[in-house]
This record gives structure tokens, sequence and C-alpha cells, in this order.
């Protein structure tokens, strides 16, 4: 008799703790609290670059089609990159509101190095920060991410004077001559692509960058981000 109340209660104790990892489980679910965090994070660590674009991209993906992962947003990941950093990649992308690249690429906290300037453009000061992120933080992948609709791009094609410091950034950006009569027909988008591979031959002037590249340690590419769909395309 002993032995089956005992029994009993070891069921109905099983049956608790069954219930409850369950509702934890859902918990930390809804709380983005994600207990695989550390494993996903130590395998972008050992990305090739190749593969890192791959991830970039894949990321993206999952983005525009609204099937998002959220991954490395937990509070275990927190604790983990609050002693250290070694993102996956580094993005110099636009300061536009609407291009956050965490977001825009599915990614977590400490994946990726981020600079973001209007029209993105690599000045000595956002050279120097990618040559950080890449020789000493270990990025992979360098992507330089312009957008549709580019207000800074928008304003260098018009020429006109502008307020404050705002030309400091517009200077940098040269508006190459790009036939109007591009895919899209969109002289905008054309000019920002030029921008974007304007913006690569600038980083790989960088001898840190051009010594990474050289040794398989490091890939630049360029992206295009569109504002109606979300979706990155490799333009460079």
């Amino acid at each position: 008799m002993k032995g089956k109340i005992i029994n009993s209660v070891s069921r109905r104790n099983l049956f608790k703790f069954g219930a409850t990892a369950v509702g934890s489980g859902l918990i930390t679910s809804k709380l983005g609290l994600n207990l695989f965090d550390a494993p996903a994070a130590d395998a972008k660590q050992r990305l090739t670059p190749d593969l890192a674009v791959a991830e970039l991209l894949q990321g993206n993906k999952r983005f525009s089609s609204q099937k998002i992962n959220q991954p490395n947003r937990g509070s275990f990941r927190l604790r983990e990159v609050a002693s250290g950093q070694k993102p996956f990649a580094a993005i110099l992308g636009c300061a536009d509101s609407r291009v956050p690249a965490e977001i825009v690429f599915d990614q977590g906290l400490g994946d990726l190095f981020v600079v973001r300037v209007a029209g993105n453009v690599a000045t000595p000061e956002e050279i120097g920060s990618l040559e950080y992120g890449t020789l000493v933080l270990g990025a992979k992948v360098i992507l330089v991410l312009g957008h549709q609709k580019c207000g800074a791009v928008k304003a260098a094609m018009d020429n006109q004077p502008v307020p404050g410091q705002i030309g400091s950034v517009l200077k940098h950006i040269k508006t190459l001559k790009v036939a109007s009569t591009n895919e899209s027909g969109d002289l905008l988008r054309a000019t920002t692509i030029a921008n974007i591979k304007n913006q690569i031959a600038t980083l790989k002037a960088s001898p840190v960058v051009t010594d990474l590249i050289n040794s398989g340690k490091l890939k630049i590419i360029g992206g295009f981000y569109s504002l109606d769909t979300g979706i990155v395309t490799q333009v460079a």
C-alpha cells in the first residue's frame, strides 16, 4: 500500500514537473529568452567569409518573408556579450531609420558590428571603425548597404546648398554619371548603387582591409535594400 502511495505521488510530481517545463517553455518563447543562444552564437563565430555572406542573406530572406527567428536576443546572450563581442559581420549602412541592420538581417546581440551614417559613406572615421570591427573583433564580411529612396544620395544629386554640417556628408557621395535608361529606369536607384560601389572601392584602399581580403579572412560586398519589400539585393 505504501509503495502504491509513493508511486502515485511520484507520478503526480512528474506531471507537475512536465506541466511546469512546458509552461516555462512557453513563457521563455514569449519573452525571447532563447536557451539555445550560445551554440548558435558560437557557430556564427566560426563562419568563413562566404558563409558569413550566406548567413546575412538568409537572415534577410527570413525577415522579408516574415519568418524571423529573432536569434541571440535572450537573457543568456545579453549576459554572454557583456564580457566581449565577436561579431561575424560588419555593416556600413545608411542612418535612415527604416533600415535597422539587426532587424533587416534577423540577427541579435553581438552578431553585427554596425556603422551607420547618412549615405553609407566611408569617411576616415567609418573606415577606422570597420578596420577595428574586422581586424580586432574578427568580422568576416563587410556589407555596404544602400537603400531605395536614399535622401542623402538624392541631395547629392540635386547639388543644392544645404545647412549646417550636412554638406560634410554629401561631399563623400560622388554622383557618378550613370545611364538613366538602366533596368528600372530609376536614376536615383542607379546612382545609389554607383555610390555603394564607390564606397567599397574607398574601403579597399585601406591597407588593413586589403590585407584581410588578400589573406582570405574578409570579403566586402554591396547590397541594395528595398523599402517596399524588405529585400536586400547583392549589387557588388
